[in-house]
């Protein structure tokens, strides 16, 4: 995501000719984006953005399974 904001930021700043954004070559400018593709190939390859989803989901679940034991009046347990 940082690297679509850089990238967003940079074609703006090129666009309107900001210094010293203007002066870069366009392919510096757009280098953003390919690092973006880069990083989401990797993420989605290694399992990376499944493993972060599984975490959240589980912490999500942990987080419900506790307000139902405090609702009942059981000590919610402690997650390892």
């Amino acid at each position: 995501m940082y690297f679509l904001i850089i990238g967003v930021l940079g074609l703006v700043l090129k666009y309107l000719e900001i210094e010293p954004v203007a002066s870069l070559n366009w392919w510096l400018v757009l280098s953003p984006f390919a690092l973006a593709v880069a990083w989401w190939a990797w993420a989605d390859g290694s399992g990376y953005t499944k493993r972060k989803e599984i975490e959240k989901m589980d912490d999500r679940k942990q987080k419900r399974l506790d307000k139902q034991r405090a609702a009942i009046g059981l000590l919610p347990k402690k997650r390892p």
